[in-house]
């Protein structure tokens, strides 16, 4: 993937979280081509060294991974724009939620070709490295969109009926988790810190307990198990927090 040219049509949360992210991981911001309709968000980009454009067939011409990264109702469009410059072993990820692999096949189809594409579901984290991304291979093996991402964080290879499930737990699941972390604080605030104070103690926390489920074997009951003690103050808030529907709350914002 060194001297991969990659072109990036969209520069909003996704599209200017997978470019900065890549710079960030080390990758040469002179290979990544950003294209908007709006300067504004291209700004920062350019100011990163990545070559910006508002032309979105900039980001087509002589890109070995294509990645379209824009609303879901604003695909259709972009791909009849871009799809006749598309050649021959050029590669196309999608980060798209709501549109199947089969509509997405008949709108890249032209004269009876398909190129190599993927649909590619990502978190903001990919700016940090710490993404969870999924990755649907919908026509060919899509090697290169799995290099990319792979280098954002961690990516699961998965089969289209499940993207669906991916997206809620680790798309929308940032802000399922960003909410979590608002309640402690708030919560923290109460008991007597400083919001900026409860906020670094609850990153931290959450920080450790993800370090701790990394490890091989690890399961979160077993090391709930190892902080509640009989009588304890963890055990008796754990059970006000089930009183009041916390584990249900979570599998029904999931489920939706």
């Amino acid at each position: 993937m060194k001297d991969m040219h990659i072109g990036v049509i969209g520069a909003g949360a996704m599209g200017g979280s997978f470019a900065a992210g890549l710079v960030r991981a080390g990758y040469s911001p002179s290979l990544i081509t950003v294209t908007n309709p709006h300067e504004g968000r291209l700004a920062c980009l350019k100011e990163i060294g990545i070559n910006v454009s508002t032309d979105n067939l900039d980001a087509v011409s002589g890109s070995d991974l294509i990645i379209v990264a824009v609303k879901p109702w604003i695909v259709p469009d972009v791909i009849r724009q871009i799809r006749p410059a598309i050649l021959e072993g050029q590669e196309v990820a999608l980060i798209v939620a709501g549109i199947s692999g089969a509509d997405l096949s008949a709108m890249m189809e032209l004269q009876g070709v398909i190129p190599t594409f993927s649909i590619v579901m990502p978190n903001t984290a990919m700016r940090l490295g710490e993404s969870m991304t999924f990755l649907v291979p919908v026509h060919g093996e899509c090697p290169l969109a799995g290099e990319a991402f792979g280098m954002l964080g961690k990516v699961m290879k998965i089969e289209e009926r499940l993207l669906g499930a991916g997206t809620a737990l680790a798309s929308c699941g940032i802000a399922y988790a960003m909410r979590y972390v608002r309640a402690a604080v708030e919560g923290g605030v109460q008991l007597g810190f400083r919001a900026a104070d409860a906020q670094a103690i609850v990153t931290e926390t959450i920080r450790g307990a993800a370090a701790l489920l990394s490890q091989p074997g690890a399961h979160p009951e077993s090391e709930i198990d190892k902080v509640t003690t009989p009588g304890g103050i963890t055990i008796r808030g754990l059970n006000t927090m089930e009183q009041y529907g916390f584990s249900n709350a979570v599998i029904k914002g999931l489920t939706i």
